[in-house]
């Protein structure tokens, strides 16, 4: 029986990585959840979509904020513009604006998931600007949590995958001083335990908490530990003394799927020591049932995880969203600017539903069924330019929703069995989208695959006419390998069953090298 009674919460970040997997345990607890997004579309695929209210609105428009506000009894503040240039700046406007709104709407609490950092000397600006956010809300006249952790472990957070890949594609690699500073990391789902109980903490409540895990170790001891919990050798670690946070940012660039924008600020958080000053949380709120989890208990759940494919959010699930004003693949000619396009469409005598699981399936460890050398050479040059390249993979290995990273691309629209749009993430002087779609045809399906650039700049189009050589190779090879994954699925599925029932989905084959 969950605890919430007919309080109503206001989500903000709720297609992020907290945010996302906040909202169905404040369903789960019995709270009403409100969640304040800026594409609303991005939220259209997750399982509790018809359990909440969605509202579209940004944080940086004051009459947008006071409107989501209002008859809410707790505002979760979880947005941050990590990946913006300029983001300390927008943080404080927005932290302003919604720390105005409650208050004028008559808000009773307002949660905010901050960072841990010392009390003394200089901090990082990502750590600053999470402590100047939590300043300010706490100065807003609405009683104020800030609840601020360290690194939170957790399958999909931009703080495991770093771990994770630094780990397990290094076993021998020199280290910068940092890796030697103290952390004190903490499971995702005990962050959410303090979320979700902090909803209920009395009004004379308006002050920060540090909350972190029972262990405290250095990030060297994190990774070795991982490494162990994931049956992996000992790691041999060389530390040197130049590498600099901006260096080493790099080259997680290069090794990880973090991107730079992401990585950079991280690092320049762990030159801090990360370990909690308080743990005062335990008077106002219990410890969840058996207590805190242990770093390693963290890592292999997490493991376990996405092994099984169960991962809820990630990381990568939160991106900058494109402006309202820009052009999206669906506008008319006429809307203005010059438009590129690649399209190619066949009929195959497979199903729709057989076509369907190959493009549902697309990219990840099945690949993108083209020609893979051209696809892995591009990708490495996205990292290079600190880029996302392709190494963000999938959240599930055989079914999409919109908003899910999938490699270099973003879910922009999805209609379950016949559309898939992907907004490229890439670096790259223009913006750039990929069609797939399935539908009925006499005798079988049809097939069609839309490629779509918008240049900017003169040096937009000079990139589309120096690949256009190589998109017959590219796109052209797409199309054929994806029928041919189609044919093959469909051929093995028949004679499985026996009974005439419904039959597993399987997911469809890989290219080789893809």
């Amino acid at each position: 029986m969950g605890t919430g009674g007919s309080k109503l919460c206001l989500v903000t970040g709720a297609t992020g990585y907290v945010g996302g997997r906040l909202v169905p345990r404040l369903l789960v607890d019995g709270y009403r959840v409100r969640c304040l997004v800026r594409t609303p579309e991005k939220l259209r695929d997750v399982p509790w979509r018809d359990q909440v209210e969605v509202v579209r609105g940004d944080l940086l428009d004051a009459d947008e904020v006071r409107a989501a506000c209002e008859g809410v009894d707790v505002l979760y503040y979880l947005v941050h513009s990590l990946q913006q240039k300029g983001f300390g700046d927008l943080d404080r406007r927005a932290a302003s604006i919604a720390g105005r709104a409650a208050q004028q709407a008559g808000v009773s609490r307002i949660v905010y998931l901050g960072g841990v950092h010392p009390a003394t000397g200089q901090l990082s600006e990502h750590l600053r600007s999470r402590a100047e956010v939590g300043e300010m809300l706490l100065s807003s006249g609405v009683p104020t949590a800030v609840l601020q952790a360290a690194v939170i472990i957790g399958s999909g957070s931009a703080s495991f995958e770093m771990l994770r890949y630094l780990t397990e594609r290094l076993p021998a690699m020199v280290t910068p001083r940092w890796v030697s500073n103290r952390v004190q990391p903490v499971a995702v789902r005990d962050v959410l335990h303090y979320l979700v109980a902090a909803a209920d903490l009395p009004a004379e409540v308006n002050r920060s908490f540090d909350i972190g895990g029972p262990d405290v170790l250095t990030y060297a001891e994190m990774m070795r530990t991982y490494a162990a919990v994931a049956g992996l050798p000992r790691r041999l670690m060389v530390p040197v003394s130049v590498l600099s946070p901006k260096l080493s940012s790099l080259w997680i660039n290069i090794v990880t799927p973090v991107p730079r924008s992401i990585g950079m600020p991280l690092i320049e958080s762990l030159v801090s020591e990360a370990v909690c000053a308080e743990h005062d949380i335990d008077d106002h709120i219990a410890r969840p049932e058996g207590g805190l989890t242990r770093f390693r208990d963290a890592v292999a759940l997490a493991l376990r995880k996405i092994q099984r494919g169960e991962v809820e959010t990630r990381w990568s699930d939160a991106s900058p969203v494109s402006a309202p004003w820009e052009p999206i693949p669906s506008d008319p000619e006429w809307s203005g600017g010059t438009v590129y396009r690649d399209v190619r469409e066949r009929i195959t005598s497979e199903s729709p539903e057989a076509v369907w699981r190959v493009v549902e399936g697309i990219g990840g460890r099945n690949g993108w069924y083209s020609f893979p050398l051209a696809w892995a050479v591009r990708g490495w040059i996205d990292r290079l330019l600190g880029g996302v390249g392709l190494r963000r993979g999938r959240r599930d290995q055989e079914r999409l929703r919109t908003g899910d990273a999938l490699d270099w691309w973003r879910v922009e629209e999805l209609a379950e069995g016949r559309f898939l749009r992907l907004r490229a993430e890439m670096k790259v002087p223009g913006r750039a989208w990929l069609e797939l779609s399935v539908e009925p045809a006499q005798g079988g399906t049809r097939y069609r695959q839309r490629a779509v650039f918008i240049p900017r700049g003169l040096l937009g189009h000079l990139y589309w006419w120096a690949a256009a050589p190589f998109h017959g190779l590219v796109f052209g090879g797409m199309v054929r390998r994806i029928l041919g994954a189609a044919a093959r699925s469909a051929s093995s599925a028949v004679g499985t069953t026996s009974t005439g029932g419904p039959r597993k989905r399987r997911t469809p084959p890989a290219v080789r090298g893809s």
